[in-house]
């Protein structure tokens, strides 16, 4: 699926961006355990959220599709042992996230994916897992397919090697088991609170911060109930920055997350030079929402790490095309975790930036771009990567030339409205 992208007018007008993709695996995997029907709206329609809908009716919980979204019916009796094995396509969430559910059920499944998800790292989730009470078998000691066999979870203390969302997420399923005592996780640095403020909302007795959460039991029966998932601030991302480099752009976009674990990005730009109008509004769920206005502006490199990385690790490409249109040198550091994406984000980051024109060094966590202050046409393999895909389509937007994407069909696995709304502000894409 080929798709060119040719520099463009100002881009002009309103957009809702695709509903976030970590929320929707989270509304539907707790909907699945609660009693009586939830409605997730709003939700993410792509491949990834939908692979999770589909697991979970192969597990015994009934979900069917609603405009908008999903409506879940609690599995009767609790989950069941699936027939098949698992298949989770590219979704890293999916398959932690529902290994941690398996474990705390007392359940087993076999988890696979494609390709790609079959490269990723699985150790870290297995490790707590199995000190929880479950059992774990992995492919070479650290890829899927997954094998988990549920036990009676234990109370657990446990120190997560890395701050991980989709690890620490995946503990906090498995604990929704537990019977008595509590369930305490320690986090080497921030990272999404999600699931901490899902659990929370429901009625969970959880507690967080400084690094630190604590589940305990009894765990609640939850009550069916009905989200509306703010927009993706990821998808959002990829709006800001094409309104950022096209001169003379005017959007807004709507109803988008506001979780302060998640708007790296927005800092970063703002760093940067962007002209981003913040405005949060209320909320009815347990998520800030708002909306941002941003303005075609000029940008200088700055230097993105640590913290600011945490909070926006997926955006990292997306950011490393607004600093190939930058003045001055963009560092990304302490960026290891990249390597471990669908791509290697390092690598296909540094690529599709140097293909643009900017002069790019790697090195094994770190990205340096030194942008010319424009950015030029080119060819850009995807390399199966939804994210690289979208980056190089926003690029050539602002480029002197066309930008020739090999294959944008990943980008149904996270956002398939994609193309049609970023056209629909004023994009030339064929």
């Amino acid at each position: 699926m080929q798709v060119v992208s040719r520099p463009c007018g100002p881009l002009r007008g309103t957009v809702r961006p695709v509903g976030d993709k970590s929320l929707t695996h989270r509304g539907l995997i707790v909907a699945s355990l609660a009693r009586g029907t939830s409605a997730i709206t709003g939700a993410n329609p792509g491949e990834d959220c939908s692979g999770t809908a589909a697991a979970l009716s192969k597990l015994g919980a009934r979900v069917r599709p609603i405009p908008d979204g999903w409506e879940i019916e609690g599995a009767p009796g609790g989950l069941r042992d699936p027939e098949e094995v698992l298949d989770l396509g590219n979704s890293g969430t999916a398959i932690r996230l529902l290994a941690g559910l398996v474990a705390g059920q007392s359940r087993y499944a076999v988890l696979t994916g494609d390709a790609s998800l079959r490269r990723r790292p699985m150790r870290r989730i297995a490790e707590p897992l199995e000190r929880m009470g479950a059992r774990v078998l992995l492919r070479d000691e650290d890829y899927p397919p997954i094998a988990v066999r549920g036990g009676d979870v234990r109370p657990v203390r446990y120190r997560l090697p890395v701050a991980s969302a989709q690890v620490k997420s995946c503990c906090l399923l498995a604990a929704l088991g537990l019977r008595d005592g509590e369930i305490v996780l320690e986090e080497p640095g921030p990272s999404r609170d999600h699931s901490e403020r899902l659990l929370g909302w429901l009625g969970a007795a959880i507690e967080w911060g400084h690094g630190r959460i604590v589940l305990r039991a009894p765990i609640p029966t939850f009550s069916g109930f009905a989200w509306a998932i703010p927009a993706d601030i990821s998808a959002a991302c990829f709006y800001l920055v094409a309104a950022t480099l096209v001169p003379g752009s005017d959007v807004i976009v709507k109803n988008v997350l506001l979780n302060p674990t998640r708007t790296g990005s927005c800092d970063a730009l703002r760093a940067m030079g962007a002209d981003l109008e913040i405005r949060e509004d209320d909320a009815s769920g347990p998520e800030p929402v708002g909306t941002i206005r941003v303005r075609s502006a000029h940008l200088h490199g700055i230097a993105i790490g640590g913290d600011l990385l945490t909070r926006a690790l997926d955006e990292a490409p997306i950011l490393a095309v607004a600093a190939a249109a930058a003045e001055g040198v963009t560092e990304i550091l302490g960026a290891a975790e990249l390597r471990v994406k669908e791509s290697d984000r390092i690598e296909s980051s540094a690529a599709l930036a140097r293909a643009l024109g900017a002069e790019v060094e790697t090195g094994p966590d770190r990205i340096s771009i030194r942008g010319r202050g424009f950015l030029g046409g080119c060819a850009v393999r995807s390399r199966g990567d939804h994210r690289i895909a979208m980056s190089a389509l926003v690029a050539g937007c602002a480029a002197r030339g066309p930008v020739t994407v090999d294959d944008a069909s990943a980008i149904a696995t996270s956002d398939p409205e994609f193309l049609a709304s970023l056209a629909r502000l004023g994009a030339d894409l064929s």
